[in-house]
């Protein structure tokens, strides 16, 4: 996950890693292909099944929708989770649902080992997860990533600011599942960090910093978390800096792995094809194979920042806009009413006050979004766009108004009408397929969350008043209080254009990074 796009992401993007679309793909077409007859399966209808059959055909054609607008405000239907918890020997907490639908499982470990936990070495979590599957006892990255292939399975993993995780799809048939999950267990388990790798990646990081000097919105987005942070371990970026990649060596790898890839320091989501019985044996192996070990504490609180603005002048055509001050932790009792209170402001796209009056009435913008991201500690709330760069001053202003206007006055009750229809209707995406779920089972268990998270989020949203949603915006957000991040071009500023429902100004261009 990009740090520079966690803001944008809403409630039920607690799923955390590469490839979710893919997967849900690929798990869609799994599903579509397993309901295929075979030739051996065909058999001839006799008339009366025949009949019945064209009956039945009939009456689901009746019941296909043939315009959206029959939904009406009818909510979608919602995969029902049954989730079941507990603790290994070893300390590592599981959650668990059984799901039969398809013949595959999804394995995901998210452990307390992001950038967080660097302790001075930036890029060291980053690195030891990196390196992970690069190589074990007997085999290389070559024959690692082959014997995933050789038996249908997928391995992923990824380092964030709070957590990395390492994950495995596979087949549930026991002929595949108990070799899988051996590869899996060495790889997370008894990885060797080959020199030659850690050489070859750290070359990969150092390349990309030299590319992050040519990409405007990464290096607001480094200075941004800089200025918000300070000292905290939020601050440094989770791949490193280039200072500090070139000296991290094996021995610590070995170190760090030791220490936050430990049984206690894991959750361990399963989803899937699985009784409860095998859940259990499948997450103890888990367990068992990993150092053994108690939980790292968490980051601390950060310190309030000052009110600052920093530019960085870049030679680009636009300018990038980012504004941010500290929100909310993960868990925090306001964050339902924040949720919703930013998706009118900013976070829903097209109709929030934001994208109205930025780009709609006078087309300063492609796109601006604003969002909370609660972490184990608190997280940010941004806002972000890109505009013109001679009225990147006028346009900052007028964001910084919207926002104090907004936090005064508060949303109206049509315009929170309107959001809590849109979170109803994407709820259940959230569940959609056996990946998003263990991913959100992931993110209960490492945030330390209720089992009934989700629907307790949503019934909380479904019943907050206009007057408390502005209760918590006040409460949490000060609009002189902005961090702000500019990056582009010293020009002559201009005013704006006044607003209009036909601006003359068009839209500025797609976001240029």
């Amino acid at each position: 996950m990009n740090d520079r796009n966690l803001w944008r992401r809403g409630l039920f993007a607690l799923a955390l890693g590469a490839g979710l679309a893919l997967v849900g793909c690929n798990e869609q077409a799994s599903e579509t292909a397993a309901n295929l007859p075979t030739p051996a399966t065909q058999t001839v209808a006799t008339p009366a099944e025949s009949g019945q059959a064209i009956a039945r055909e009939a009456e689901a054609e009746q019941k296909r929708i043939q315009s959206l607008d029959e939904l009406g405000d009818q909510p979608l239907a919602r995969r029902q989770l049954d989730i079941q918890s507990w603790q290994t020997e070893g300390g590592a907490r599981v959650l668990f649902v059984e799901a039969h639908e398809l013949p595959m499982f999804d394995l995901r470990l998210t452990f307390a080992a992001g950038s967080s936990q660097d302790n001075g070495v930036p890029g060291l979590a980053m690195l030891t997860n990196a390196m992970l599957n690069e190589g074990i006892a007997g085999r290389d990255v070559t024959a690692i990533a082959s014997g995933f292939e050789s038996l249908g399975a997928e391995f992923g993993n990824g380092s964030y600011r709070d957590m990395a995780i390492a994950s495995l799809r596979s087949l549930s048939a026991a002929d595949k599942r108990e070799p899988a999950l051996q590869l899996f267990n060495e790889v997370v388990g008894r990885p060797t960090f080959p020199e030659d790798s850690l050489q070859r990646i750290k070359n990969q990081v150092m390349a990309g910093f030299e590319y992050q000097k040519q990409n405007p919105g990464k290096l607001a987005s480094l200075e941004l978390f800089a200025q918000l942070y300070q000292n905290h371990p939020y601050a440094h970026p989770s791949e490193g800096t280039a200072e500090s990649i070139p000296g991290i060596t094996v021995d610590q790898l070995r170190a760090f792995h030791a220490k936050a890839y430990a049984a206690g320091n894991v959750v361990i989501a399963l989803v899937g094809d699985l009784s409860r019985e095998e859940a259990e044996a499948i997450a103890g192996e888990v367990s068992a194979a990993l150092p053994q070990g108690g939980a790292l504490p968490p980051p601390p609180a950060p310190q309030e920042p000052a009110a600052v603005h920093e530019h960085i002048d870049f030679p680009s055509n636009q300018t990038h806009l980012m504004l941010a001050q500290l929100g909310v932790a993960r868990g925090d009792p306001d964050y339902a009413a924040l949720y919703l209170g930013n998706q009118v402001l900013g976070g829903g796209g097209f109709g929030t006050r934001l994208m109205e009056e930025v780009r709609e009435k006078r087309g300063l913008t492609y796109g601006v979004y604003s969002g909370f991201s609660p972490m184990q500690t608190v997280g940010p709330f941004m806002i972000n766009l890109q505009t013109r760069a001679e009225l990147s001053e006028a346009t900052l202003a007028l964001v910084q108004k919207l926002v104090a206007d907004f936090v005064e006055q508060g949303p109206t009750k049509a315009e929170l009408e309107r959001s809590k229809r849109e979170i109803a209707g994407s709820f259940p995406l959230s569940t959609a397929s056996n990946s998003d779920i263990v991913g959100q089972l992931g993110s209960i268990g490492f945030y330390n969350l209720p089992l009934t998270y989700l629907e307790d989020f949503m019934q909380q949203v479904q019943a907050l008043s206009v007057e408390e949603v502005k209760a918590a915006m006040s409460k949490h957000l000060d609009a002189g209080g902005f961090v702000i991040v500019s990056a582009g071009p010293e020009v002559e500023q201009k005013p704006l254009p006044a607003p209009s429902e036909t601006p003359i100004e068009q839209p500025s261009g797609v976001p240029e990074h």
